[in-house]
């Protein structure tokens, strides 16, 4: 029960947060403060028509004993909240609720997501009707200048104004409508008080003083004003926003207001009276658990226990279990499990998620084998919610649920992405929508956001603030005032005040929420109304509640994840290809221990495989040489930040199980399968057990402490471990080491579960690019469509095994890409302007016999909605070169070949003509194409790739393959994707590159100085680059930059926010042709090597003893990092000089080391537990750059024999292993 607490003289019932979004900016986390501060006892929040930030703002109140009061300021429809026009009656209104109790909330909560439901019109409204019926528990205030009762009073209607007061007044209960008065300085309102005051004695209503708090104190006001340009899209200088053009909007004292209505009778001290007849509170103690539906009045435990039993029979029988000497062991954690489930109250939850996984399998929409701590279950196993044995890769069902330790189950389901939405739709279909809701997240402005959407607002130039904006680094979750820490932004921010109001509003706004989407997998189901619960919006026409994730747990509310994998939807595409010549096929049950995917997995061959694509994984591979799936488990478990020092110390036992060592015999059996390094969560608790006697309840209850770094359950804890582990006959001083090794590693521990899972999708996306690679490709190509460099870099790595992409058939290509022979045939869908439902009827029209000829495709297809969009796409992209008709006469004849035919139609209006037509009108003949000749290959390209985003007929950069291959350039296709998700290849901004390609298009521009420079697109066939030549280097090259000209480009990448890659140009050569090479491409002269970037590409390469410094040799080579020297980080504590260690020479007595990359790296000494996690991190990133060791110790230099491969990710970790200071990387 809340506990009286004694009011002060005045209380704010009308205050906007964050959360009215891009309009109020008092943040909840400050508010509380605010009041205390203010010397207030209470405070209300009331946002505009949501509650969003209603659960937030009472527990921070609560946390700093203020009273929290929760209300809205809802939208009023004069008429109908149906009637979706501004009706006669004018704009949306304003009433401010407030409630009183638990019943006020609920009503509340149903008028706010009806707003939505039922009023949205702009904005979400309520209307008197829908509060008549739920006003119980709610006080009102007649709001602002915006409220009915203040609307007619502007106009002059006092008639009006009295029947609108007194018509709430008699809905809500003359106690609980306040009329409501505020001043804030305006006209308007000036001239309203007195007149309110007026109306209230005439109505006999009482009166309240609010004043509209939009931010908290008044030197906010122009924070609040820039939210409110970002909101509308219009500049500060233009003048503050309507409403807001004075600074009175703030949290004002008690003495401010008194003195504002202090004449008023009653004014202050009913806003005492009404908080302290507000007194809502939420009990977070409670779970409300929907119910499943049980056939023939079962109960939930009897039915699942029955279908448990059931499944684990059918899996047995099926031959996905295999009992060895093992059934009792079966049977006896079925029985744990279940009486586990049934005691914690969730055989509800098990049976709603298994009834929609098995609908959706039933559906053949693809389902994921499991993900994370639910793949621990055995009865999820056996109801067909996961795909994974526990028992046989030795999961542990405590780590999902732990019967000592209350937690709500969370099951994660993966589903194909692009079906996913089907399930849900049952869910919502099964239990009603009333019932079923997904969850609300919020976008928010993080610090480069919040940059760039503040200059905006402050009209500040582009160029101003994107140097501001780049000068915060590209780090997750960094913040403006961390990156002030740092001396680039520090820098501009100390030399001009512009630059300070910059970054001093953007910090203020930084954060806050912008707006509100729909969570990617959350859906919660309700056993009453979810309105009953909590408050619902919608976000583009989905229903969403208005509370976050983390609150809706808080409420006791059971959050079921249905996420969209892209992966299972390859998969099923490619399957569905294989049983067109194969029926038989099925992926589910082909053989874990295949040679030939582990043999693709080893070779490093792992592009477009689930998991084990990126660079780093690929070069782990090659050194782990994995032959079983445990091998797989443990490589998706290790490759992360914190588990990655034990990569080494893995590799090395799994090749020389020898070398492997335990700290105790007990450890053995729990360490051996991962050859003695702690991997797993799993491992932590066995070692818990079986040395210390622990539970697994209690062991993951003390995993968890671990992880948080509890250090009081932890010292409490390792007293009893170790008194465990001596009973079991272990020395105090390794049960001490082992305990401490855990608690330092439990923070980075994997759920071999979660491993387990995914891992069995690496395997079998690698089983099929190992054993049906046409298949396979074809469905990765259809999974990007649209995504153009990352459908080149796959058409790319089906040109290395020898598989071709064609182009377009009309008569053979399907609506996506699909497997034709031993090649892949482009998609109809890929192309530009083709829709999925003409592609399907194009198909359609085929199986009644294939197009004889342009004009017959034309005929049979008139009736589809044939357009000239379409069939220019269909030309250009060459689908009718097969047709026997030059593609440079249907070009210039297409429209009328369309036209025509539509002429013919509309002339037919029986449609006999065409059934009589001859034989000889159905010919080639019956339309005479221009005698034109067939256009060139340069033109044919150009359409190619207008409409297809490629090309099919060659290219031009074919003609110089063996010269490009010489330079070791970047590729093109990693250059356009950097920066995004989807690519694997590292590369920072400022990395110097070396490209390749065709200039295929020039923008020139002439500068303030009337000098020439210009923008060139650069491209390979299969990516586009921009790169900017800047005017002395386009004086210096210009000979070279014109349309089509074959170059290779040196420069420096450039990565913005918002905008594509460019490069910054330095130089620009000419490429040589195939044909002009005599004999190896080793004999000719590199040009590059006249320049400064081809000087230390060639130093590099010798000094590290390779044949090319840009590509790893072959057989040894990391797939897909060639060029790697590009991605180079440089720290950002570091100039060129390495003024932070002692000045030597530590490259030894050749002096190429003074002008070559190098990295320093200043360890305590040689022996050091730093020094050895350095060498751990070079053994895992070879490469070419140079590593020297400055030895506190001694002063001394030691520079290794290998090099190291460097990018941002490997930096972040030598800086967390050794200080910023320690880490030198000099160009």
């Amino acid at each position: 029960m809340i506990q009286e607490q004694k009011m002060g003289d005045f209380v704010h019932l009308h205050l906007h947060s964050e959360y009215s979004l891009l309009d109020g900016a008092c943040r909840i986390s400050d508010i509380p403060a605010r009041a205390l501060e203010c010397g207030h006892d209470a405070v209300a929040i009331t946002d505009h028509g949501v509650m969003y930030g209603a659960i937030a703002f009472y527990n921070a109140c609560r946390e700093t004993g203020i009273k929290p009061i929760i209300g809205c300021e809802v939208y009023v429809s004069p008429e109908s909240r149906f009637t979706k026009s501004p009706g006669r009656h004018g704009r949306t209104q304003h009433l401010v609720l407030l409630c009183r109790n638990e019943i006020g909330y609920r009503n509340l909560i149903y008028l706010v997501s009806k707003g939505f439901s039922e009023g949205f019109y702009s904005k979400p409204r309520i209307d008197l009707a829908l509060l008549r019926e739920h006003h119980e528990g709610l006080i009102g205030l007649s709001a602002c200048l915006s409220g009915s009762v203040a609307q007619a009073l502007l106009k002059g209607d006092t008639a009006e104004a009295d029947r609108r007061a007194l018509e709430l007044a008699e809905i809500l209960g003359l106690d609980n409508f306040y009329i409501e008065l505020q001043n804030h300085g305006t006209a308007e309102e000036a001239r309203l008080v007195p007149e309110l005051w007026s109306l209230a004695e005439r109505c006999g209503l009482p009166v309240v003083a609010t004043n509209d708090c939009h931010y908290l104190r008044r030197s906010d006001a122009e924070v609040q004003a820039t939210l409110l340009c970002i909101q509308t899209n219009s500049v500060i200088t233009d003048g503050r926003p309507m409403g807001f053009e004075n600074d009175e909007y703030y949290y004002k004292t008690t003495d401010e207001m008194r003195m504002l209505f202090g004449r008023y009778e009653g004014a202050l001290t009913n806003s005492v009276k009404i908080a302290e007849r507000c007194n809502l509170e939420f009990d977070f103690s409670k779970l409300y658990l929907p119910k499943f539906r049980c056939p023939g009045g079962e109960t939930s435990d009897s039915v699942m226990d029955r279908m448990a039993r059931s499944g684990l029979e059918k899996r047995v029988n099926a031959g996905d279990i295999v009992y060895h000497d093992n059934e009792k062991m079966y049977l006896e954690r079925m029985d744990y499990e279940l009486s586990v489930i049934k005691n914690m109250g969730y055989s509800d939850y098990f049976l709603i998620v298994q009834d929609y996984v098995n609908y959706a399998k039933s559906r053949d929409i693809p389902v994921g084998p499991g993900r994370g701590s639910g793949a621990g279950s055995l009865v999820a196993y056996c109801l067909g919610i996961t795909d994974i044995d526990p028992i046989r890769f030795g999961l542990l069902f405590e780590i999902f649920l732990n019967p000592e330790r209350v937690s709500m189950p969370d099951i994660d389901i993966d589903f194909c992405y692009n079906r996913r939405g089907e399930v849900i739709d049952y869910v919502i279909n099964k239990y009603g929508d009333d019932h079923v809701s997904q969850i609300i997240t919020f976008g928010t402005m993080a610090a480069r956001a919040a940059v760039r959407d503040t200059g905006r607002a402050l009209g500040m130039s582009y160029a101003d603030v994107d140097a501001v904006a780049r000068a915060i680094p590209h780090e997750l979750n960094i913040t403006i005032s961390e990156a002030l820490r740092l001396p680039e932004l520090k820098a501009l921010y100390e030399a001009s005040a512009k630059v300070r109001q910059l970054v001093d509003t953007a910090m203020a706004l930084e954060g806050m929420p912008r707006n509100v989407s729909v969570h990617a997998a959350g859906v919660f189901i309700t056993a009453l109304p979810v309105t009953d619960y909590v408050p619902q919006a919608q976000s583009n026409g989905v229903t969403i509640t208005q509370y976050d994730m983390d609150t809706i747990s808080q409420l006791g509310l059971l959050k079921f994840d249905f996420l969209g994998l892209r992966y299972l939807t390859i998969i099923d595409d490619a399957e569905r290809q294989i049983r067109e010549r194969q029926p038989d096929f099925d992926l589910d049950h082909v053989s874990l221990d295949d040679s030939a995917t582990f043999e693709l997995i080893s070779s490093g061959n792992t592009s477009g495989v689930f998991q084990l694509e990126s660079a780093g994984m690929r070069q782990m591979l090659m050194s782990l040489r994995p032959d079983c799936i445990d091998d797989i488990f443990a490589a998706i478990s290790l490759y992360r930040p914190g588990p990655m020092d034990s990569i080494p110390r893995f590799i090395e036992g799994r090749h020389n199980p020898e070398k492997i060592r335990y700290a105790h015999p007990l450890l053995e059996p729990i360490l051996a399968p991962t050859y003695g390094c702690i991997i797993y969560q799993e491992q932590v608790l066995s070692i818990f057990r079986d040395l210390a006697g622990y539970t697994y309840g209690h062991a993951d209850i003390v995993r968890r402490a671990m992880s948080k770094k509890k250090a009081g359950v932890m010292e409490a804890e390792r007293q009893g471990f170790v008194e465990g582990a001596l009973a079991h006959g272990i020395g105090e001083d390794v049960a001490t080491e082992l305990f401490d090794s855990m608690a330092s590693f439990a923070n980075y521990a994997f759920k071999k579960g979660h491993a387990a899972a995914y891992s069995i999708i690496s395997y079998r996306t690698a089983y099929l690019k190992a054993h049906y690679p046409r298949e396979y490709f074809a469905a990765l190509l259809n999974s990007v469509q649209g995504n153009m460099p990352k459908m080149a870099g796959y058409i790319a790595e089906c040109g290395k095994l020898g598989i071709r992409v064609l182009a377009p058939d009309i008569n053979r290509s399907m609506a996506d890409f699909h497997v034709s022979g031993d090649d892949i045939l482009f998609g109809l869908l890929a192309l530009k302007n083709i829709s999925r439902q003409f592609a399907e009827s194009v198909i359609r029209r085929r199986e009644d016999g294939r197009f004889a000829s342009f004009e017959d495709f034309v005929r049979r297809m008139a009736d589809c909605q044939l357009n000239k969009r379409q069939l220019e796409a269909l030309v250009k992209a060459g689908a009718f070169d097969g047709l026997g008709v030059l593609r440079s006469r249907l070009v210039v004849s297409y429209e009328a070949v369309l036209d025509a035919v539509a002429e013919r139609r509309r002339n037919n209006v029986s449609g006999q003509l065409d059934m009589f037509s001859t034989v000889e009108e159905r010919s080639e003949g019956a339309f005479r194409y221009p005698d034109i000749p067939e256009m060139s290959l340069r033109e044919k390209l150009a359409m190619e790739k207008e409409m297809a985003g490629m090309y099919f007929s060659g290219h031009p950069m074919d003609s110089y393959t063996r010269y490009v291959d010489s330079l070791h350039t970047t590729a093109l296709t990693d250059v356009s994707l950097c920066g995004s998700d989807d690519s694997d290849v590292l590369l920072s901004d400022g990395a110097e590159l070396r490209l390749a390609g065709i200039i295929s298009g020039i923008n020139a521009k002439t500068t303030k100085k009337e000098e020439r420079m210009a923008f060139i697109t650069l491209e390979d066939g299969y990516a586009s680059v921009e790169c900017i030549a800047f005017p002395k280097v386009y004086s210096k090259f210009r000979n070279l930059i014109f349309t089509d000209s074959p170059v290779y480009v040196e420069g420096r990448l450039q990565l913005r926010d918002g905008e594509v890659p460019r490069v910054i140009v330095s130089t620009i050569g000419a490429l040589v042709g195939n044909d002009e090479l005599d004999g190896t491409v080793a004999v000719r002269t590199d040009p590059a090597e006249t320049t400064e970037y081809g000087r230390k590409a060639s130093e590099q390469a010798g000094r590290a003893g390779h044949a090319a410094q840009y590509s790893a040799p072959s057989g040894a080579a990391m797939p897909g990092t060639a060029d790697y020297y590009a991605g180079l980080a440089t720290s950002a504590n570091v100039g060129d000089e390495v003024s932070e260690l002692p000045k030597q020479n530590p490259a030894g007595k050749g002096s190429h080391g003074a002008h070559s990359p190098r990295l320093f790296l200043r360890v305590p000494d040689m022996e050091s537990q730093k020094f050895k996690k350095c060498i751990n991190l070079m053994e895992i990133f070879q490469g070419v750059i140079p590593v020297t060791f400055y030895d506190s110790s001694t002063s001394t230099y030691h520079t290794q024999q290998s090099g190291m491969m460097l990018s941002d990710f490997i930096l972040d970790e030598l800086r967390s292993i050794l200080g910023d200071d320690s880490v030198v990387f000099r160009k």
